[in-house]
């Protein structure tokens, strides 16, 4: 065992790109946050979660596509109402089903709730009351509202005005300042389309909108299958589209820009809330090169007017997704050429949060978690002779309880509470030592509910408090035991 370890007390920062990751929506299921931290090697900063709020139409609370299924459907969104999962909290809600199981188990895994909810715009003031109300105890998250909101698609363009889808996003951003000041609000809308136009789509309705967002954001597709899963992407068809990875990147630019423009230059976060290129169209090498591509560009500039991206998705029922959901068995996920890409990318230095060791510090120690850009944890050096054959972390009777987000070598781990052992040896295994060296092991104590506690102090809404009495003890061999 590792005796007298030093311990420092450790920052953790954003990076410079920051990366989400969309888990489950019309198009696949969720997927839990312990098998994606097994396959990717790391949390994300954010996940978003898909989901629309229509209380007031018939059939609700079931699904769309259930409540309303027809053989007459012939579009992802040719139903009465969008057909996400529906969100089972706002008025008279319940919250403990969806999507609070999730929102709980993406933050006890040390990453940020990112939100996208599609609402009926006709919905009175103490529906928008009561979502915010769910969400005060979530820390800092994200809330998209009405997403591609100058599109044409979703149930609440179908039945409001774009100045009154608008008029909208700017009344239920207030609500949200005002009930559940933890969250911020994303902005998703087509900015510049046509590079050739000063103007963005939709200008003169969401100009305000613009004003009053926290977030700015565009869903960008280079290449997109829409019409699936009704028909098959072929030459010549006309519900998919391929884009050039330079027009992408020029178009999202020139929307900042002309977000900046709108705002009398004040620079607010700018996203790409949904991102990849369609398997559908591309096939499966050319979609890993146009997501390698973009990618490549934003560190290039580099794009410091770029604050993140979210991939969309982690398990599709379609090509959109880092795994193809098995069609024998949708609990499997049938692993794509994008995913190790991604693994690769979001990796790198430019897309991985930025860490600051400070003074060392002496037990027990209290750590503060903010959020998956603002957190203060334990930096704790650990000395190898060689590759080890064996590294684990046991926590005993008095600290087994804690519930930790780890890293080691650049692998992170999960802890939940009441495990007493963590095998880190998946560190070396793709990442081996060639020489003796000293590697600093991470450790973080997001909120062990997923929820942030009252209990916690007056900054209780956006910071989580936990007691660390000691050091777990750490066990390095570098040989086979016989």
């Amino acid at each position: 065992m590792s005796d007298n370890l030093k311990a420092f007390h450790l920052h953790m920062g954003s990076a410079k790109c920051a990366v989400d990751l969309s888990v489950g929506s019309e198009r696949g299921s969720y997927v839990n946050q312990d098998y994606i931290l097994h396959k990717l090697g790391r949390p994300h900063r954010a996940i978003n979660l898909m989901y629309c709020y229509y209380p007031l139409d018939k059939g609700w609370p079931v699904r769309a596509s259930i409540a309303h299924a027809s053989d007459s459907v012939a579009f992802a969104w040719d139903y009465p109402y969008d057909d996400y999962f529906t969100y089972q909290g706002g008025l008279n809600g319940d919250l403990t089903k969806e999507p609070f199981t999730y929102m709980r188990d993406v933050r006890r895994h040390g990453q940020d709730v990112l939100l996208t909810l599609t609402i009926d715009p006709h919905v009175t003031d103490d529906h928008l009351i009561a979502i915010a109300k769910d969400l005060t105890t979530y820390g800092r998250m994200f809330l998209r509202i009405n997403h591609e909101a100058t599109g044409n698609w979703f149930s609440f363009n179908k039945r409001c005005t774009y100045q009154e889808v608008a008029d909208f996003f700017v009344r239920f951003h207030k609500i949200i300042k005002e009930y559940a000041p933890n969250v911020q609000t994303i902005l998703c809308i087509g900015g510049i389309e046509h590079e050739d136009k000063e103007e963005m789509e939709k200008e003169t309705e969401f100009t305000e909108a613009v004003r009053h967002t926290d977030i700015w954001s565009v869903d960008k597709y280079m290449a997109l299958h829409w019409g699936w899963p009704y028909d098959v992407a072929e030459k010549g068809g006309t519900t998919h589209k391929r884009d050039a990875i330079q027009k992408t990147y020029n178009q999202t630019k020139l929307s900042f820009e002309r977000f900046q423009f709108l705002c009398g230059g004040i620079t607010k976060p700018m996203v790409m809330s949904e991102f990849n290129a369609d398997g559908d169209v591309t096939g499966p090498y050319d979609q890993v090169k146009m997501i390698q591509g973009f990618c490549d560009m934003l560190k290039n500039e580099p794009a410091a007017w770029f604050s993140g991206l979210t991939f969309y998705q982690f398990r599709d029922n379609g090509r959109l997704g880092l795994e193809i959901t098995d069609p024998n068995n949708k609990e499997v996920g049938i692993e794509q050429p994008a995913l190790k890409a991604y693994k690769e990318i979001i990796h790198e230095d430019y897309f991985s949060p930025s860490f600051q060791i400070e003074a060392e510090t002496a037990f027990p120690i209290t750590l503060r978690w903010g959020s998956s850009e603002d957190s203060t944890g334990l930096s704790i050096p650990l000395y190898f002779e060689k590759n080890p054959i064996f590294a684990e972390v046991i926590f005993d009777d008095e600290i087994k309880d804690l519930n930790l987000m780890m890293e080691l070598n650049d692998h992170w781990f999960y802890k939940a509470p009441g495990v007493k052992t963590i095998d880190f040896m998946p560190a070396f295994f793709e990442k081996s030592l060639s020489d003796s060296c000293t590697i600093n092991l991470k450790l973080f104590a997001p909120p062990e509910t997923g929820e942030n506690d009252s209990s916690h102090g007056a900054d209780w809404a956006e910071n989580y408090y936990t007691v660390i009495k000691k050091l777990p003890q750490v066990r390095l061999r570098f040989e086979p035991i016989i």
